[in-house]
């Protein structure tokens, strides 16, 4: 199943300055940029056939596949001068690089590299900046059985804010957002073909085209409470970061089943 991933955004809250024109999959987490992280993630699972959607700072990931180092996640013997690789990371992956543009919407990045996955009858789409450690294979075989043209995971609120109830003027009750009777999008997609219909040209993936088949009654939804981290922020990655250096990697579901 093809995996079509959205890696062309500026990443403007994880920039360093005019100068810093990485895009925010490739900011690292471990040695590896969240991109490989995200891949490895649907790897995992079997889903190797990936569609990069390009944009700004396309020659970063570009750069970065090119000149794959595999020693830098595996184990090697080297014996006279010859690396020998005990494991591999992306040996038996296809990836698909393609330029979707530098100010395109998701949608429209999504229109642009809709020839590459017209054989899938299902097929996969995700931001490329969030780790979870949700069961993919869980959430397709949800999403095959059910008459929708797409799923989304979704998750708790993440605010650490609290709501205030009002009253008037009078505060009726304090809570934290993560309490609140609502879901947010978790950027981890499944979907039909049918979704281009209601992608129109420079729209948008979500309030568009899944706008569309909820009023239709054709979007699903895979509610999930386990790990999921965003890296929006400086924060956000260095906290991914922290965790990887601890060993406490939730999202390395590949590390548990090696294990």
């Amino acid at each position: 199943m093809k995996v079509v991933l959205f890696c062309g955004g500026y990443g403007m809250r994880m920039r360093n300055g005019p100068a810093d024109d990485v895009p925010k999959p490739m900011q690292l987490v471990g040695p590896r940029p969240l991109l490989w992280h995200v891949m490895r993630y649907y790897a995992h699972f079997g889903h190797k056939d990936f569609v990069l959607c390009l944009g700004y700072g396309a020659r970063h990931i570009k750069d970065f596949f090119l000149t794959y180092t595999e020693t830098a996640s595996n184990d090697f013997v080297l014996r006279g001068g010859q690396v020998e690789l005990l494991s591999t990371d992306i040996s038996d992956w296809s990836i698909t690089f393609v330029h979707t543009g530098t100010e395109s919407t998701i949608g429209e990045r999504l229109r642009r590299v809709r020839e590459y996955v017209a054989d899938e009858e299902i097929f996969l789409a995700n931001y490329a900046d969030v780790l979870t450690d949700a069961p993919l294979d869980e959430m397709i075989t949800n999403f095959a059985a059910a008459d929708a043209g797409a799923s989304m995971m979704v998750v708790p609120p993440q605010s650490t804010f609290h709501c205030v109830e009002l009253d008037g003027r009078q505060v009726r009750s304090i809570s934290s957002a993560s309490q609140l009777p609502v879901w947010e999008n978790a950027g981890f997609f499944v979907l039909r073909q049918e979704v281009f219909d209601h992608l129109p040209e420079n729209g948008d993936l979500v309030e568009d085209a899944c706008g569309t088949l909820a009023e239709k009654g054709r979007l699903v939804a895979y509610p999930y409470r386990g790990f999921w981290q965003p890296a929006d922020t400086f924060k956000e990655r260095a906290a991914l970061d922290a965790a990887y250096e601890s060993g406490a990697r939730p999202w390395m579901l590949w590390e548990r089943a090696a294990a």
